[in-house]
Order: structure tokens, then C-alpha cells, then sequence
């Protein structure tokens, strides 16, 4: 029960983040935080206790299913990716605009 109590406050905390953040970095640490959180907590959901590793053998008892390990491994990749790629537009936006706080990059856009 505490785990999925510490899952929701990350995922409250990154919502925080990208709510009240004047900064975009702050707004894009939120982001991946939420990620972060989100994976935490599907690999809460697939903790099974007592199950054999599918490697360890066949006959043993019931196997852990591979595949949403195999998917978080994914979704941590795509999850670095798109993190890099964010940072790579707010330093093209600060190389533009001079700044990387919202309210000021808003009024040069009206």
C-alpha cells in the first residue's frame, strides 16, 4: 500500500511541476518525473512474489511473465529520448527568444 501512496505523490509532485513551473527546464523535469513514476508504478502492478524467473525453468512453478519488464525497458528508452529531444528545443528557444520563462517567450509571441 505504501508503495502506490509514494507512486502518487511522484506523479502529484510532477504534475506540481509542470503546473506552476516559470521555467521550461522545471516543466520538462516535471515531465519526467511523471515517466518515471508511471513506470515505478507498472512494475509495482507486475510484482509477483514467489514466482520463479522464466529462465530458472520450466516445471518449476509459475513463471514471472517477461513482457512488462521488456516494456518498461522500452518505455525507459523512449522516455530518455524524448527527454532529449525537449531539452534540445529549449536551447533552440532560448537561442531564440533569450529566455526560457513562459510568461516572457508568451509575450514576444503576441
Amino acid at each position: 500500500m505504501i508503495k502506490y501512496v509514494l507512486v502518487f505523490f511522484i506523479i502529484a509532485l510532477g504534475f506540481y511541476m509542470i503546473v506552476f513551473s516559470k521555467n521550461i527546464i522545471k516543466a520538462i523535469i516535471g515531465l519526467s518525473t511523471i515517466q518515471s513514476a508511471l513506470i515505478l508504478m507498472f512494475v509495482f502492478f507486475m510484482d509477483k512474489t514467489g514466482n520463479t524467473l522464466p529462465i530458472e525453468g520450466i516445471g518449476k512453478g509459475i513463471a514471472v511473465d517477461p513482457l512488462p519488464q521488456a516494456l518498461m525497458i522500452t518505455a525507459i528508452v523512449i522516455g530518455a529520448s524524448i527527454t532529449a529531444l525537449t531539452l534540445m528545443i529549449s536551447i533552440k528557444i532560448f537561442h531564440y527568444y533569450g529566455t526560457l520563462e513562459w510568461k516572457r517567450i508568451f509575450e514576444r509571441v503576441d
